[in-house]
């Protein structure tokens, strides 16, 4: 049985992998801005074998919240051993370039936020010596491309942020994992048209979980996103300028 924080619980690919948490039996700490629907998530999850699920309100960009409410998640739990932060948004490309103040809320929400958490996050795991800190980037992060690059900013920058945080934490005895979806059929993007590249929350979510128990460092999921973005970084510039990727 393991200690489990989730912040952005009810986000479809959070929900997946919280499943799998509650089939073993784990506690969970439950974290999001919907409260009707985390309620729900929580029943589920314990019916679904769950040791205990507790909830909380989260709100993002109310940064100052973010440690009192990680310290109440942890005393909750009576310690931690696994969060998962997986919590953003899907910016308008469109509208972030015509508008600065849009772009920054993207910012803050997928980096700023995210940083904050982890920083807190960060000093909570080292002083324990102990634990696994799991965070959802994207590969939209490997390379700045025309169709979501503000996206990809943000989540480069998180990406970016786990590399220091676990070069610091490794000596600690704590597990960092960076995980890098490709195309999810979820709710945030109900509206693209879809095609095979496409995996389902379900798929991702074990990955997440195998990942964990494996102490893996960096995951592409599904897999084959590992390769698609390894020809996408090599791709030379003077070819890449010509593409609408």
């Amino acid at each position: 049985m393991k200690k489990v924080l989730i912040i952005g619980a009810t986000s479809a690919i959070a929900e997946a992998t919280a499943r799998l948490f509650a089939k073993r039996g784990d506690r969970l700490f439950l974290l999001a801005r919907d409260e009707e629907k985390l309620s729900v998530v929580a029943r589920d999850l314990k019916v679904r074998g769950a040791e205990d699920v507790l909830t909380g309100a989260f709100d993002a960009v109310d940064m100052e919240a973010h440690g009192p409410m990680l310290d109440a998640a942890v005393k909750g739990l009576d310690g931690i051993d696994i969060v998962l932060v997986a919590h953003g948004t899907l910016p308008d490309q469109s509208a972030c370039e015509a508008s600065a103040e849009e772009t920054l809320l993207a910012m803050n929400i997928n980096t700023m936020s995210v940083i904050s958490l982890l920083t807190h996050l960060g000093n909570i795991f080292e002083n324990q010596g102990s634990g696994s800190i799991a965070v959802i980037s994207s590969v939209a992060g490997d390379r700045g491309r025309l169709s979501n690059y503000v996206y990809g900013a943000a989540k480069g920058a998180v990406s970016i942020f786990l590399q220091g945080l676990r070069h610091r934490l490794h000596k600690a005895g704590v597990h960092v994992l960076t995980i890098k979806p490709g195309f999810v059929d979820t709710p945030m993007t109900a509206e693209f048209p879809k095609g095979p590249l496409w995996a389902q929350p379900d798929q991702i979510g074990r990955s997440i979980f195998t990942a964990l128990e494996k102490k893996k460092l960096v995951i592409y999921a599904p897999g084959f996103w590992a390769l698609i973005m390894l020809i996408i970084r090599l791709v030379p510039n003077w070819i890449f300028h010509k593409t609408k990727l």
